[in-house]
C-alpha cells in the first residue's frame, strides 16, 4: 500500500512584514479613480466636510464600494483595506464610515446617484475609445440592437428588527427591493429599497426604478438608441406600460417585453388555438428547443387599456422535473408562460424570436444572486436611511466589477461572476518591495492568474482619462 503524501510542516507566527492580502482589490480602487467615481463622490459629499479636514467623504464612499466589491459584508470589513495602508493609503475607521452613512440624507443620496452616472459616462467613453464598446445581448443566435434593461424584485431576509422591515409574501421577514440591471454588461443601474410587504406589481415603484435607470444612461446612449425593458408579470401593470409608451412619444426609443398572468380568459384562448398555429420554440443559440412551442394570442384577448400595438404571446413546453405547475398546466400536461410586447411584426418581430428574447430576462436572477454577495444581501443598520445608502453603494460595487470586466479583462474572466473574480484576482497575496524610489507590488510567480492580473493593471494605466 502506498502511503499518502504529507504536506510540509510549517510554523505559524503573526510577525510578517512586506506581504499584503487582497492585493487585487487595488485594481478596483484605481479603477474608481480612473473613471472619476472618487472625484464625483467627493463633489457630491462635500457638504459633509464643511471644515475641509479629516477623511474625504468621497474617498470613504469609494473605499466602502471597493470593500463591497471585494466581498466585504460589514462596515468593519474596511479593516482589510485600512490595515494595509501601504497599498490602499489612509482608510477611514469604522465609526467614521458609519457617521458618513448616517449623515447622508435623501438629497445627498440623489447626489451619489448622479455621481455614479457621471462615472458611468466616462467608463462607457473609455470602452468606446479602447475599442471594446458596449457588448450586445444575444437572443436566438442574433445580436439585439441597443440596450436591454431587466427589472426584477427580490426578498432580503432580516434576522433582527430593522426599520421598515416587514413580513414578506413568502412568510419571511425583511425587505423587498426592486432593481434594474443592464443586461449588456451586468451593471446595477438602479434600485429601490422597500419594506418586505411592498407589492411586487406596484406600478409607481417600477416607474421610479426605470426613470432612475434611464437617468444613469449617458445622454449619447439614452437618446437615439434602442432600449428594451424586460420584466416578469409584476411589470405588466397598465400604468407602467403607459409610462414606457409616454417616454417613447417623448423621443426615447423604448420597447417593452413583460410577463403576463395566465388568467381564465388566457386559458380559454390557449385551448382555442388550432395545433397548426403552434410553431417550434427556439433556444438562445437559434436552434429548435426540444418539446416547446410558441403561438400568438393577439386578437384573441381583450387588451383594452394597454398601449396600442401590444401583442400577447404564449409558450408551452413539457415541464422539467421540479417545475411549479398551475392546475391548468397539470390538466394540459404542459407548462405555459405568457408575455406582452409592443415590438411590431415588421423588423424581425416574429413570435418565435420575441419569445426567446423575453426568456433571456431570466438572467436577472443571476445578477440578483451576485448582487446579494456584493453588498445588498445583508444590511448593517436598524436605520432605514443608513441601509438605503448601503444599498446605493452596493450598486456602485456591482458597477465597479462590471467596468473591470469590460475595460480590463479578457476571455473567461471578462464574463466571470464576482466569486470567481475574487478567488482568482482580487484576493491574491503579493509582496511589497521598494527600489528606484518606486513601490512595487510583486505577485507570486507561481500564481495561476498572475499574467491576467498584471495585464489588467497595465490596461488600467493606459486608459484615457477625462479632461480636468
Amino acid at each position: 500500500m502506498q502511503a499518502i503524501g504529507l504536506r510540509p510542516k510549517i510554523l505559524v507566527s503573526a510577525d510578517g512584514s512586506g506581504v499584503v492580502g487582497h492585493a487585487g482589490a487595488r485594481l478596483l480602487a484605481d479603477l474608481a479613480d480612473a473613471i472619476g467615481l472618487t472625484a464625483a463622490y467627493s463633489a457630491a459629499l462635500r457638504p459633509l466636510r464643511p471644515r475641509g479636514i479629516g477623511h474625504d467623504p468621497g474617498r470613504i464612499a469609494t473605499d466602502l464600494a471597493v470593500m463591497l466589491a471585494d466581498g466585504g459584508e460589514a462596515i468593519a470589513d474596511l479593516a482589510v483595506l485600512r490595515d494595509q495602508a501601504e497599498v490602499f493609503g489612509p482608510v477611514a475607521s469604522t465609526p467614521t464610515a458609519w457617521r458618513l452613512l448616517a449623515d447622508t440624507d435623501d438629497k445627498t443620496l440623489a447626489c451619489l446617484r448622479s455621481a455614479r452616472a457621471q462615472a458611468r459616462e466616462v467608463a462607457w467613453l473609455q470602452a468606446a475609445e479602447t475599442g471594446e464598446g458596449m457588448p450586445a445581448v444575444q437572443a436566438a443566435g442574433r445580436m439585439l440592437p441597443g440596450l436591454v434593461l431587466d427589472l426584477d424584485a427580490t426578498l432580503i431576509t432580516c434576522h433582527s428588527e430593522k426599520q421598515q422591515a416587514a413580513p414578506t409574501y413568502k412568510g419571511g421577514f425583511g425587505f423587498h427591493p426592486l432593481l434594474c440591471f443592464l443586461a449588456n454588461t451586468g451593471e446595477g443601474l438602479s434600485g429601490r429599497l422597500r419594506p418586505g410587504n411592498a407589492g411586487a406589481d406596484t406600478a409607481d415603484d417600477h416607474i421610479t426604478v426605470l426613470d432612475q435607470a434611464l437617468a444613469q444612461i449617458p445622454d449619447a446612449h439614452r437618446h437615439g438608441t434602442d432600449i428594451l425593458v424586460r420584466t416578469d408579470s409584476a411589470g405588466s401593470a397598465k400604468a407602467f406600460l403607459a409610462h414606457i409608451r409616454a417616454l417613447r412619444e417623448r423621443g426615447l426609443n423604448l420597447r417593452f417585453s413583460v410577463g403576463y398572468a395566465v388568467t381564465e380568459p388566457v386559458r380559454r384562448a390557449i385551448r382555442a388555438i388550432p395545433d397548426r398555429l403552434w410553431h417550434p420554440a427556439l433556444d438562445q443559440d437559434g436552434t429548435l428547443r426540444d418539446g416547446a412551442e410558441v403561438a400568438e394570442l393577439t386578437g384573441m384577448l381583450d387588451l383594452t387599456g394597454y398601449p396600442a400595438g401590444t401583442r400577447i404571446i404564449v409558450r408551452r413546453e413539457r415541464p422539467h422535473p421540479g417545475a411549479q405547475l398551475s392546475l391548468f398546466d397539470q390538466d394540459e400536461g404542459l407548462r405555459h408562460q405568457v408575455f406582452l410586447t409592443d415590438t411590431p411584426y415588421c423588423g424581425g418581430g416574429s413570435a418565435q424570436f420575441l419569445e426567446v428574447r423575453h426568456r433571456g430576462h431570466a438572467t436577472v436572477e443571476d445578477r440578483i444572486r451576485c448582487g446579494k454577495a456584493t453588498g445588498f444581501g445583508r444590511f448593517p443598520s436598524r436605520d432605514f436611511g443608513v441601509n438605503a445608502v448601503w444599498f446605493e453603494l452596493s450598486l456602485a460595487a456591482i458597477d465597479l466589477l462590471a467596468w473591470m470586466r469590460l475595460l480590463l479583462l479578457d476571455g473567461e474572466l471578462a464574463t466571470a461572476e464576482p466569486k470567481k473574480l475574487r478567488y482568482r484576482l482580487l484576493h491574491v497575496a503579493a509582496r511589497l518591495t521598494r527600489g528606484g524610489r518606486r513601490l512595487r507590488l510583486r505577485i507570486s510567480a507561481t500564481w495561476p492568474w498572475r499574467h491576467e492580473l498584471a495585464t489588467a493593471f497595465h490596461r488600467l494605466a493606459t486608459l484615457p482619462r477625462p479632461a480636468g
